[in-house]
């Protein structure tokens, strides 16, 4: 998707990603590191919070026997409480896998020596991708235009299809800006708390990932008549799974079959896909390159 330059988004953008990235630096945390060139005892895999953290370790059970199974050590579930925290557990180690968003995998690469091996692909035959929406009560918001003037509801600063992309087709589409005063902000984390402040009447739009919303809309959590898509983007790379790139060769290679061999139902269902597909670290240039169409310099954040 191009993105035209725009001097208020660069700042808005700025400005989150620091905010994200703040809480990367010094601090000792918790969790020992894995020693280095060492098949872990116990594999510790992350995925996003973009939903109810309880929701996301039990919709992934399946996940976690079938790679115990496949690879032959225990493996834990963890959801962390913020994307910004993902980042920082993964670039000390003390995650051996993780399944990221595209921007915030984009940053990440920038503090940790990881590899993109697999993303989900929801279509057979088709390249692994996705795109976000931007959704709205359809009683006062119709069009893009429609959102001047109202709150928006994002998720996550460094979420890529619930603040980053859809925040873009903002300024592209519509040519409103945050910090134009053209409409209010705020950041909720999860993506099924963005569609839920919508429908609670908490904000008049959001953006989030479109798979997301149409599994949250399936389950009956979301009901259309009060959440709808009013725009969605063009496809992104969808989102990789990494790991550590210390890990012995041997047992990487174990790790990618596991997963580009997958066509288990009942581990494919909570990611709302027919299997996984190779992908590489270039695969994600596409969003690197709106880093510097925005002025942003990602190294600027290591």
């Amino acid at each position: 998707m191009p993105v035209h330059r725009h001097p208020t988004l660069v700042v808005a953008t700025l400005i989150s990603l620091m905010l994200v990235l703040a809480g990367c630096g010094s601090g000792s945390g918790s969790g020992a590191k894995a020693e280095a060139g060492a098949v872990p005892e116990t594999l510790r895999v992350a995925l996003l919070p973009d939903e109810n953290a309880s929701d996301v370790i039990k919709n992934n059970e399946p996940l976690r026997q079938y790679l115990e199974d496949e690879l032959g050590v225990e493996v834990e579930l963890i959801v962390t409480t913020d994307y910004s925290s993902m980042i920082e557990a993964m670039a000390r180690g003390r995650l051996e896998l993780g399944y990221f968003g595209p921007l915030s995998y984009v940053l990440a690469q920038e503090k940790s020596d990881i590899e993109a091996f697999a993303a989900m692909q929801d279509v057979e035959g088709e390249a692994p991708t996705y795109r976000s929406v931007i959704v709205g009560n359809p009683a006062v918001i119709k069009s893009l235009e429609d959102i001047a003037g109202k709150t928006v509801a994002w998720g996550d600063p460094a979420s890529t299809s619930s603040h980053l992309i859809p925040k873009a087709m903002l300024v592209e589409q519509a040519d409103l800006n945050v910090d134009d005063g053209d409409y209010q902000e705020q950041h909720v984390g999860a993506h099924d708390a963005v569609a839920l402040a919508v429908q609670n009447g908490n904000a008049e739009a959001g953006g989030l990932s479109k798979p997301i919303y149409e599994r949250l809309v399936e389950e009956g959590i979301i009901d259309p008549a009060k959440v709808a898509v009013i725009a969605e983007s063009e496809p992104y790379p969808n989102y990789p799974w990494t790991m550590q790139a210390s890990l012995p060769e041997d047992f990487k290679e174990q790790v990618r079959n596991a997963f580009l061999e997958l066509d288990a139902p009942e581990v494919l269902e909570p990611f709302g896909a027919t299997g996984f597909e190779p992908i590489t670290d270039e695969d994600y240039d596409v969003v690197r390159e709106l880093a510097p169409l925005l002025d942003i310099d990602l190294a600027d954040f290591q």
